[in-house]
């Protein structure tokens, strides 16, 4: 019986060891983080999602992007993402105040899309490389996303959304691909990721 009560009391002190170390040390250090006032732009940062960036961000975890891309600019001896171009600076816990769960990821078959939305400003760009991303990006192993796009026939005029495509990828005459809510929210999350403000002393 003694034997059996150490090796619950073991079991139980080591997840207990554990569970201090992993979830409430860094909710004691963390919990107090919030978005801070750029007084010079009237913004916050980092800015609390909208409704549609929220979809985008479901999309985004659905479609199981975090296991083929990071969202965390590292740093390390080299600072191999800074000079990739992937970031100006180490990711921050404050980046992440307003992502339960956080897609971090450890994956990167593709780039880091920390501040893709930095780096690719362009909506129609986004919606061109989800649709097949060989129109963007030539040799690109990422699968097309196509399911994301309505293709349909042009009634009158060309819809505003419409997507450019050209070459192979145009659909046939008299039809035209148009994103669906999805695809908007989606893309509308991927623009919002951007971690190139500044943080302020103390917070580092």
């Amino acid at each position: 019986m003694n034997t059996s009560i150490r090796i619950f009391a073991g079991v139980f002190f080591t997840f207990a060891i554990a569970w201090v170390g992993l979830v409430l040390i860094p909710h004691l250090q963390l919990k107090d983080l919030q978005s801070q006032r750029d007084e010079a732009l009237g913004t916050l940062n980092p800015a609390p999602y909208t409704g549609i960036e929220i979809d985008g961000r479901s999309v985004y975890i659905d479609l199981g992007c975090t296991y083929c891309h990071s969202q965390q600019v590292r740093g390390g001896f080299y600072n191999a993402d800074l000079e990739r171009g992937w970031g100006t600076r180490r990711s921050h816990p404050l980046d992440y105040i307003y992502d339960e769960p956080q897609q971090l990821g450890t994956m990167r078959t593709g780039p880091d899309l920390a501040n893709i939305g930095a780096r690719q400003p362009s909506e129609e760009w986004h919606h061109l490389h989800l649709y097949d991303p060989q129109t963007t990006s030539p040799g690109s192993i990422m699968p097309p996303h196509r399911f994301l796009y309505e293709k349909r026939r042009i009634s009158g005029q060309k819809a505003d959304d419409a997507l450019p495509l050209e070459g192979e990828f145009a659909p046939e005459s008299g039809y035209e691909v148009v994103p669906t809510y999805e695809a908007k929210a989606l893309v509308a999350y991927l623009k919002r990721l951007d971690q190139t403000y500044e943080i302020e002393e103390g917070q580092e």
